[in-house]
């Protein structure tokens, strides 16, 4: 591949709801371009981009991948990324790190779920964006309904630059409103005179969006003078840069019907790195913030966006530069942990496919092998000038299983292979439980964690089970009690002998436990009051109802004797151990269950379902603000009623709604359901 200047480069990121087609498309750019010599499809799993063993057996995206081709004197580094929304932590480190987007939309399904999504997203970013009607030769494609839906959600900036000739098995090619010549079979020719009309007014629409975003062009245009087609395409260019317009182009990616002239649309119309303007980064050594262009003459910046485990090459990392120059064999600086990094080898990916390069220059976007202290969202810079970019915004996992080995094999690699997963997908998280000893992994989707478990079978050779966690209840005591126990025992020689005499109380919520003593006359030594407070811990850890951890409560030790000879720590803590066992039983135990605090966003229209769902989960609404079309509820529920929630809510608003949890506080389990819970751990 030659070397581009960075106004040369082109980095669009693909989007879309899953099944829309972007693979497709992905693949019909590198052959349009002659990157690829022969079209991959997805059914078939030979495609440059979906190469990965779960892609190819799930016959979808999963991760996002690295497509660079060459077009017109352009280099276009295309990004392609799973539609599903479990994988939306590729899908977010892609949007970070490309200057335009291309919105997939099929005609046949018009605006989905993911559509909404993925604009959301560009909205954010800022990122200016084409949209490609794809699918055009499908049954029941109906480009004009598609354009209408993209209308009525993101508004009148959608602009179509091209219509269709025809439709399903009559489409043939399409109608160029700048040049407002038609395009079949890749002839240039007139337009048909039963189009003409339509496009003329579309043409008109164009026009006018144009010429509004430009003051020569507008004073041009009220004056009633014709603009050229350079005027045009000029004034089009600013306009989705500075996203006023975004355009809309059609085909078909399986037929390869439209791609050329999308790879024209692309380097004519989305901006070049140097196009977006300078990135905002903080110096370390002074705090200050400083802003840096992408010239490849400045000090290095780029930011590592990717991490993968691979088998052969080991670690690979994923890197944008956005200032200065990286080379092969070289040393840079990681800012964000001060260490220093040799970089080896350095890649262009297409696919799974390696090419190495000497070096990758401010806009590029490229790979290294085996760096030993970096991760995604890391910054690499030179010493004598660090800075640190901003790093990478993931969401927060919102469904857990715990994970348990299958053999004692597999619980050796657990932690490390777990390790491995969590740093080659951000959006993972693992913890230990300590009430319930599980390992829990969380994640965005139930399919996210599902491929979780496979990739560490197929790359790291552990074998697990997942289960829906176990809930960490806890017990307590409702009234005061006062218990009393001597441990006596004799023996050959010396025996054990150990008495007290335990007050418990309860608590309240969320206070824990503590251990007093109000010993007088010294009935029981002081050195033995630590071995009677450890029996007491030991038989708090095990509660007298179903066995969880007894908490909120206090425990004196107020009376009690001892033996000269016979007594010992082990006979008190016996003793003391005994004796709270036969005061919790005394006390009216209750369980305990955590409650958790919930913010659940969800369109309006879905607000009614909602909250009769959270009412069914025995789950307290606490309030509800609107917001623009959406609703924002907050309840606290019990953590045993939504632990499968993201699969509840995901059904309940057809992918729309999203929610945070964290946990609140302890609160009593109604009687009818504790009784349940003590018969099934009984039972277990």
């Amino acid at each position: 591949m030659q070397h581009y200047t960075t106004e040369r480069m082109r980095n669009v990121v693909l989007l879309s709801h899953s099944g829309a087609g972007k693979t497709s498309l992905a693949e019909a750019m590198l052959y349009s371009s002659g990157a690829i010599t022969r079209l991959g499809r997805v059914d078939q799993g030979n495609t440059t981009s979906d190469y990965d063993p779960d892609e190819v057996k799930r016959k979808i995206s999963i991760y996002l991948s690295l497509l660079p081709c060459e077009w017109q004197g352009f280099k276009v580094n295309a990004i392609d990324t799973p539609g599903y929304a479990d994988f939306i932590a590729e899908v977010e480190a892609a949007v970070r790190i490309a200057d335009g987007a291309l919105i997939v939309l099929c005609a046949a399904s018009g605006v989905e779920v993911g559509t909404e999504q993925v604009w959301g997203y560009t909205e954010e970013q800022k990122i200016p964006r084409l949209v490609f009607v794809n699918k055009i030769d499908r049954e029941n494609a109906d480009f004009f309904k598609a354009l209408e839906e993209l209308r009525a959600n993101f508004g009148k900036i959608c602009l179509p630059i091209e219509l269709p000739i025809g439709a399903q098995q009559a489409f043939q090619g399409v109608v160029d409103l700048i040049t407002m010549k038609a395009y079949i079979n890749g002839q240039e020719g007139d337009i048909p005179d039963s189009m003409r009309s339509q496009a003329e007014e579309f043409r008109e629409q164009l026009v006018e969006a144009v010429a509004e975003t430009d003051d020569d062009l507008i004073a041009k245009y009220l004056e009633g003078e014709e603009l050229t087609d350079e005027e045009i395409r000029k004034g089009l260019r600013a306009a989705t840069i500075g996203g006023q317009v975004v355009p809309i182009l059609v085909g078909s990616a399986l037929q390869n019907l439209g791609t050329a002239r999308l790879l024209d649309a692309v380097c004519h119309y989305l901006p070049s790195p140097k196009d977006r303007g300078p990135v905002s980064a903080i110096n370390p050594s002074t705090q200050g913030e400083e802003t840096i262009e992408a010239d490849p003459t400045a000090p290095l910046a780029a930011l590592v966006f990717k991490t993968t485990a691979d088998p052969y090459v080991g670690k690979l990392t994923y890197f944008r530069v956005y200032s200065g120059t990286i080379h092969s064999d070289s040393v840079v600086w990681n800012s964000s942990k001060n260490r220093q990094e040799r970089i080896g080898q350095l890649y262009v990916l297409r696919g799974k496919a390696q090419e190495s390069v000497p070096h990758l220059i401010a806009g590029d976007i490229g790979a290294v092998a085996k760096l030993a202290e970096t991760v995604t969202g890391d910054t690499l810079c030179a010493k004598e000038h660090p800075l640190v970019l901003p790093g990478i915004k993931f969401s927060e996992p919102c469904i857990s299983v715990a994970v348990h080995p299958k053999t004692k094999a597999d619980l050796d690699k657990l932690g490390s292979s777990l390790a491995r997963l969590v740093e080659e997908d951000p959006s993972l998280r693992v913890h230990r439980e300590p009430d319930t000893l599980e390992t829990i992994l969380s994640g965005v989707g139930e399919a996210q964690l599902e491929v979780a478990a496979e990739k560490m079978l197929r790359k790291f050779g552990v074998d697990v089970r997942m289960e829906t966690p176990k809930v960490p209840y806890k017990e307590t005591i409702t009234v005061a009690t006062k218990a009393e126990y001597k441990h006596k025992k004799q023996t050959g020689g010396h025996g054990q002998y150990g008495h007290v005499f335990l007050e418990l109380e309860p608590l309240p919520r969320g206070a824990g436990y503590e251990f007093g003593d109000r010993i007088v006359g010294g009935v029981v030594p002081k050195n033995y009051i630590p071995a009677v407070e450890k029996g007491v811990v030991e038989a708090l850890q095990e509660g007298v109802l179903a066995g969880y951890p007894v908490v909120d409560i206090k425990v004196t030790l107020y009376d009690g004797s001892y033996h000269v000879v016979d007594s010992s720590d082990i006979s008190f803590k016996i003793a003391g151990s005994h004796a709270t066992r036969k005061g919790l039983s005394q006390g009216h135990p209750v369980l305990l269950e955590p409650i958790v605090n919930m913010k659940i966003t969800v369109p309006e229209s879905f607000t009614g379902d909602i909250i009769s769902d959270l009412n069914s989960k025995r789950a307290r609404v606490l309030g509800m603000n609107p917001q623009g079309g959406w609703n924002v509820i907050e309840a606290q529920v019990p953590l045993a009623e939504v632990q499968r929630y993201a699969i509840d809510l995901r059904s309940i608003t057809q992918g729309r709604g999203h929610f945070q949890m964290e946990f609140s506080h302890y609160e009593e389990v109604p009687a009818h359901i504790a009784q349940r819970i003590i018969a099934e751990r009984q039972k277990a």
